[in-house]
């Protein structure tokens, strides 16, 4: 995620969504002030997550959402660093 997401609690928003969802992943912060977001589970649930990552009650204020499929890290529980 790019955008003002460092600081207001984004991380914890999208663990939260993640959380609520049953998926497991993680929120982390990067150097140059983005937010990486990684979401394994059934793809509906990974949609609807991601649809709430920019949405009108997202902390901060995203400006892009770059979304990627990749091979499945086999990652339980969510965490964010």
């Amino acid at each position: 995620m790019s955008g003002a997401v460092q600081g207001v609690g984004y991380r914890w928003f999208v663990r939260g969504r993640a959380e609520a969802a049953g998926l497991a992943g993680s929120a982390t912060n990067l150097p140059d002030g983005r937010v990486e977001v990684v979401l394994e589970g059934p793809d509906a649930d990974v949609a609807a997550v991601l649809a709430a990552l920019d949405g009108p009650r997202a902390p901060g204020a995203v400006t892009r959402v770059d979304v990627r499929d990749e091979p499945t890290r086999g990652n339980t529980g969510f965490t964010t660093a």
